[in-house]
């Protein structure tokens, strides 16, 4: 009933459109039999009426055609998030931890919920890893546009000469597995425990709660030890590979497809620079659409609908370009 109702909510605009459009289209063959009236006022409104027509018609026409690209179901799902602090060292962590509070604002502004999954801190404020679940409307339609390399340009704290430096993040945005996606066998699976280390409860040092799973076909490891019994950290590792697998099955459609496309937007490619903040200059650019906002501050305090906004429809006019 869910899946149903996301989908007669995603056609209903369409149906909505095509039947104003057919209305519109009817409206205007009756209007031109007008045209040809011995009565001149109303052949006048007929053509004044008949030029509205053809601009509604137009205008609808124009709006039905991305709505006629099939919906991806994926996108009405939460998304998982994972922020990593690149080359730069301390500052990178420091850049990770402002993308993750730029997301954080960004959720709270759509009415969304954050759930962190892990979280990995560094020295001076930084974040050297975050794992969070962003839930909400149609979360990862929204958010699949952040993957990629962010780099930021800027003077860092632990600069003395005032030198400006580069760092770098990287974003990856999974949309979340469900079990039916993909079957993955026991046998394809190694559990290791371990003690969890770091600052924490009762539970840090003392117990081998912490879990540590591989996947063997894929090599793709996932580490958890931020709850408190070992069967939640298995749960939300188990989570965190299900939507790393999903991911990579998806790249490598999304990759293949490309190979037919003249842009980047939306191949799913992780290690494309997408972004630059820029602060000595108060920009912001987007390099897989070149473009550029001098709005830093705004940007990152969570104001990145712009950008999303512009790569959609850079996304659909790909597509119809196809």
């Amino acid at each position: 009933m869910a899946t149903l109702g996301r989908e007669l909510r995603h056609l209903q605009p369409l149906v909505e459109m095509a039947t104003k459009l057919q209305r519109n289209e009817q409206e205007l063959a009756e209007t031109r039999e007008l045209l040809d009236s011995e009565d001149p006022e109303m052949a006048t409104e007929a053509a004044s009426e008949i030029a509205k027509l053809e601009k509604s018609i137009a205008g609808l026409l124009e709006a039905i055609k991305p709505a006629l690209i099939p919906h991806d179901p994926l996108d009405d799902r939460p998304a998982i998030v994972e922020i990593r602090g690149g080359t730069g060292g301390d500052e990178a962590a420091i850049f990770a931890a402002d993308l993750y509070r730029m997301y954080t604002r960004f959720a709270e502004g759509r009415r969304w919920r954050i759930e962190v999954i892990s979280q990995s801190d560094g020295t001076l404020g930084g974040m050297k890893e975050a794992i969070f679940k962003v839930k909400g409307e149609g979360a990862f339609g929204v958010m699949r546009w952040e993957s990629g390399v962010h780099r930021v340009q800027r003077v860092p704290v632990t600069e003395s000469q005032g030198r400006i430096h580069t760092s770098a993040a990287t974003v990856a945005v999974l949309p979340e597995a469900e079990e039916i996606d993909l079957k993955i066998e026991d046998k394809d699976l190694r559990i290791d425990v371990f003690r969890s280390s770091g600052p924490g409860g009762q539970s840090v040092n003392t117990t081998d709660s912490a879990v540590r799973i591989t996947h063997i076909p894929s090599g793709i490891v996932v580490s958890q030890q931020d709850q408190k019994s070992q069967l939640q950290n298995k749960l939300k590792a188990m989570e965190v590979l299900r939507a790393r697998l999903l991911d990579a099955r998806i790249a490598e459609q999304e990759a293949a497809r490309s190979r037919m496309r003249k842009t980047q937007v939306g191949t799913g490619d992780r290690s494309a620079k997408i972004r630059t903040y820029n602060y000595p200059q108060n920009r912001v650019t987007d390099h897989r659409i070149n473009l550029t906002l001098h709005e830093l501050t705004k940007v990152l305090n969570g104001e990145i609908e712009p950008f999303i906004e512009a790569l959609k429809v850079a996304d659909v006019e790909e597509k119809l370009g196809d």
